[in-house]
């Protein structure tokens, strides 16, 4: 009798379980199925990962390269010091193409291009590659130009800076032009730190830098000052750090109404010196226009 009860028992126990059994294995399968899932996502999507990161290098190797233009910021040329290929054997001021002998530097890379005259990489220089007519040489389109006054500090101001404008104003050298005033200094002769063209020169576009200034507006004239004996720091102070055009401080125009301990006009124009005591009727010594304006 209770060997009758407990195989019952047992038996109800079975049936009772196999829905928990099969319950548990479709949460498995369920799991299952999700993480297998979650790993295609993540295979897939670190594969175009793969693929996205090479596709770039592998089209810049398959896409046909243009040798019909010269980039300075070309990954490779911009390895290359500039002597290399600019090389200074004087203080020419003229600037002329490299490969002047058998196309040397560039055939050192470009052996395949300049095997055949006909190559695009021929009307970088040439008109006409078979006589060998020139182009003129390029003016400065990926580059621009650095210059630290503080680093000119034992150099006169009129070595660079020349009288213009019938004296009313100084030069800025600028153009090919420069060279026979950098040169000066910056000779062929020179260590490459002073003679190669990234002493001066910068990947960038080409800013120029304004010879106007306050002070002309009211009829100064550098000349008639220099002339006074006095010197360029008598009104200028180089300040070290700021970008090129503030470099050099200017005097406040202010002849009347300048803060103390700082250089302005009123300095000695201070209405004893340029006019004679309490004297202010003379304006038109500095101010000429009609609609002057303080």
């Amino acid at each position: 009798m209770n060997m009758s009860a407990n195989r019952e028992t047992h038996r109800r126990a079975g049936r009772d379980s196999v829905p928990a059994l099969r319950l548990l294995e479709i949460l498995v399968l369920l799991c299952g199925i999700i993480l297998s899932g979650y790993a295609l996502v993540v295979g897939f999507s670190g594969t175009n990962e793969a693929i996205n990161e090479s596709t770039p290098s592998e089209q810049t190797e398959n896409q046909p390269k243009d040798y019909s233009r010269f980039t300075h910021s070309n990954q490779f040329h911009s390895r290359l010091p500039c002597l290399l290929c600019h090389r200074r054997d004087d203080n020419s001021t003229r600037i002329g193409f490299p490969g002047k002998v058998n196309h040397l530097p560039c055939t050192g890379c470009h052996s395949l291009q300049f095997s055949d005259q006909s190559s695009p990489i021929c009307t970088i220089c040439h008109t006409n590659a078979q006589t060998g007519a020139m182009k003129r040489f390029p003016g400065l389109r990926s580059f621009g130009f650095r210059f630290d006054h503080s680093r000119h500090h034992g150099v006169n101001c009129t070595t660079c800076h020349k009288s213009s404008a019938g004296g009313i104003a100084r030069s800025i050298p600028s153009g090919p032009a420069a060279h026979v005033t950098c040169f000066q200094c910056h000779s062929a002769s020179a260590s490459n730190s002073m003679a190669s063209c990234n002493v001066c020169h910068v990947p960038g576009r080409l800013v120029r830098t304004s010879e106007s200034a306050r002070a002309f507006r009211v009829s100064f004239s550098h000349a008639k000052h220099l002339a006074a004996s006095l010197s360029c720091a008598s009104c200028h102070t180089v300040k070290a750090g700021p970008g090129r055009g503030r470099q050099v401080s200017a005097p406040l125009t202010s002849m009347h109404f300048a803060p103390a301990n700082t250089k302005s006009c009123g300095g000695c124009h201070d209405s004893k010196r340029a006019f004679g005591t309490n004297d202010f009727a003379n304006c038109k010594r500095c101010h000429t226009r009609n609609n002057f304006k303080f």
